[in-house]
């Protein structure tokens, strides 16, 4: 009749089990990868508006603003770069429109509205909003920096709608240091190109940078602490575009945003723009 005897059927539900077994292991072995292979190729980039970025595996992410640019987005805004790796996204503004646009904004200062009279650990990992006022991080700058090659644009505006700007071919942040902290996140700037501003940077090159919490400078006082603010300082500064938002022109020495070359040491600027763009 085709019937199982008493004896057999245990047997039969034992070998049932075990193929039930052995197919739900390879289902449990199939699943990350069929998961991989739904995943959208990239997380999609909307200028402002981060959206499910964050929760989205990419296989290209972008490292900075010329990736952005070169992914077709091309109007000025906040978009995701991803200098640590794949899991760990960065807010950031790009400059799609400034001589050529593909600008990675790294500092960005117009209204006084955050305090950028900060220690070493805020301007390690960076602080503010990229939609407003910000410091990237310079651990995120010099990762940037060890990956690709980079010039640097200064942009400067006063209160009198004046605007100059300042340009280095090459900029980089701590390149041959194997713990780039350890290093000081020491600054390099070569090639200076004068658009209007003057040069206030290269006197910087090759210092570490400073903070009232950490001075390491070469002046005998901690220029941090006396310049209100936190830079690439030496003996102290002749640029202190982290300084007190002091709103043009003040009777305190050196501790305002000041461009020496352009506006002295005692004159804070309205708005002041670092950013850089592959070389």
């Amino acid at each position: 009749t085709g019937e199982l005897s008493p004896l057999q059927r245990p047997l039969a539900t034992e070998g049932t089990m075990k193929a039930q077994g052995v197919l739900l292991k390879l289902a449990l072995l199939a699943l990350p990868l069929l998961l991989l292979l739904s995943t959208p190729p990239c997380a999609p980039q909307v200028s402002g508006i981060r959206g499910d970025a964050l929760e989205r595996f990419c296989l290209q992410q972008p490292l900075d603003c010329d990736d952005i640019y070169a992914q077709g987005y091309q109007s000025d805004g906040v978009y995701l770069i991803y200098p640590l790796g794949p899991s760990v996204p960065v807010p950031v503004f790009c400059d799609m429109t400034t001589e050529g646009g593909k600008w990675t904004v790294f500092q960005k200062r117009f209204n006084g509205s955050v305090s950028f009279f900060r220690g070493w650990n805020d301007y390690k990992l960076g602080f503010g909003r990229a939609d407003g006022e910000y410091w990237l991080g310079l651990q995120n700058m010099h990762l940037l920096t060890l990956k690709q090659k980079y010039e640097l644009r200064v942009d400067l505006e006063d209160f009198e709608n004046n605007t100059a700007y300042a340009k280095y071919a090459d900029f980089s942040i701590s390149p041959n240091a194997v713990s780039a902290e350890e290093d000081g996140y020491t600054l390099y700037v070569a090639g200076f190109e004068d658009g209007g501003a003057g040069d206030s940077l290269s006197y910087h090159s090759g210092q570490k940078f400073s903070t009232f919490d950490r001075d390491q400078d070469l002046f005998v006082q901690n220029c941090a602490a006396l310049s209100s603010g936190a830079f690439w300082f030496r003996s102290c500064h002749f640029a202190n575009l982290n300084g007190f938002y002091l709103g043009g022109s003040h009777l305190s020495y050196a501790n305002g945003i000041n461009w020496a070359q352009w506006k002295g040491f005692y004159y804070s600027l309205k708005r002041t723009e670092m950013k850089i763009r592959r070389a």
